[in-house]
Parts: structure tokens; sequence; C-alpha cells
């Protein structure tokens, strides 16, 4: 399976740090964020990631390199300006192929997801072996998590693995999900959209499946966010999935889910 990396965001709230430093090469615990992600993606034996970006995206090349030293094959999609994440994978599909791939955003601090939990979500037969219908099979499987103070309606709802847009309780997307190619046939390369309209029209379908993520999870997205995540043991750390409630200002997790 392969992996795509959403790193094209401008990180506006991050700003100034962003202006000279594109937000996945921002540091938690001595790590940029992405490097945390192809770290645990490598040891999950997810080697083949694609990395997309747009603001300052040269740099994140620069450093990354081609992923060798990684144990990774790292290969990158450029683009003008951000497409979005539907837009970003239509943009990617050459690299990505048509098999299922995992996609998860870079801002993310979740440094105990185990990616070996996703390379068999995605079913093409029931247990009896018998082929699933391609319009009743799932093409989607999403992470969700618990959800924040700041986010506490969700996006949603979950009954027995199956994701549904109505529902109680309703938990958050947590921006790290499974993708069939065929979900984004739709897409031409160079369009500007979102994930969330997509992965609802097949939710109402009954196509997305899903869990939940109860481990640490943060989205980062504000200076004070960043530095509470790399404060020293033993002050004030923002605590697990609720870590944007440092601040009002924090974007809201699943954003792209609305």
């Amino acid at each position: 399976m392969k992996a795509m990396i959403f790193a094209a965001g401008r990180g506006e709230r991050m700003r100034p740090l962003t202006d000279t430093t594109p937000k996945p090469l921002l540091a938690v615990r001595g790590r940029p964020l992405i490097v945390h992600h192809i770290v645990n993606l490598v040891r999950a034996g997810i080697t083949d990631i694609v990395v997309n970006h747009a603001h300052l995206g040269d740099l994140i090349e620069r450093t990354l390199g081609d992923g060798g030293q990684f144990g990774a094959r790292l290969r990158y999609s450029a683009e003008a300006t951000a497409l979005e994440t539907v837009g970003g994978v239509a943009n990617a599909r050459q690299l990505l192929g048509e098999e299922p791939f995992l996609a998860l955003s870079a801002d993310l601090y979740c440094p105990y997801f185990d990616f070996a939990q996703v390379l068999d979500v995605l079913h093409d037969q029931d247990m009896w072996g018998r082929p699933y219908p391609a319009d009743q099979r799932d093409v989607a499987w999403l992470y969700l998590v618990p959800n924040p103070d700041f986010h506490p309606d969700g996006d949603f709802g979950l009954n027995l693995y199956s994701v549904s847009n109505e529902g109680s309780p309703k938990w958050t997307f947590g921006n790290i999900g499974v993708y069939r190619m065929d979900m984004f046939d739709a897409i031409a390369p160079g369009t500007h959209a979102k994930l969330g309209p997509l992965i609802r029209e097949y939710a109402a379908r009954g196509q997305v499946g899903g869990e939940v993520y109860a481990g640490p999870w943060h989205n980062v997205g504000t200076v004070e966010q960043l530095a509470a995540l790399n404060a020293p043991a033993g002050t004030a750390r923002p605590t697990a999935v609720s870590a944007g409630s440092a601040t009002a200002a924090t974007p809201t997790p699943g954003a792209d889910a609305a």
C-alpha cells in the first residue's frame, strides 16, 4: 500500500513560524511533524509515500530528499497553489496508482498510531469469499477520534464499523483514512476540492467504514499548541485529542469533513 501525506497547507495560524518554515517541518519533541509520520509508516512496512506541497515546497523536498534516510521512497506532487485534499489526490493520482491508499494530514501529531492496522481494512469479498458488488463495498475507511472540547458535536456517527452522516454519538474525523482511487474518478487534476463532501456522499450510500482511535492525537494548529507539545516533561502540556483547547484560535479537527 502507498501513502499520501497532505503537506500543501500554508499554516496561516502558525505564522510567523510558517513564513520561513513549512508547517510539516515544524518540530515536535525534536523531530519534524512529517518525519514522525514517515518513520511510523516505514515501521509498518509502508515505504512508498507521496507528499504533496505548495508553500515552501522546495524546502520540504530538500529536507526530506528521496526518503532513503528513513528507509522510505518519497515522491512529490507539487502544486502551484494548494488544491485541498481531494484536489491533491487527483493531482497525484499518477504517482499513487489505482490501488487503495492511505492518506493523512502532515500537521497531525499521533506518535503511537500503528499504521500496520490500515493494511487490510477495505475488503473486496465477504466472509464467504463472495465479491462485493462495486456499489456496495466500502470505498473508504476512516479513523475517528473522541471529540475535542472545541468540536463537541463531532463529524460522523459510527454503527458497527459503518460511518454515517447522522446518528449519536458522533466522533471527529481524525484526518487519517484509507481510500479506493475510484472514489476520485470524477475529480479532474487541478481541481480545488475538499474531502469532506465526497466522504459524506459515500457515507449516505453506506459505503464508508471506520473505527475510533483513542490514542494520543493532536491537530497542531497554533504556535501555542506547538509550544505546549514541546514543553519539558512535568509542565503543562495538551491532553491527548483535545490538544487544541489551549486556544480559541485552534482550527477544528475534521474541518475537512464539514
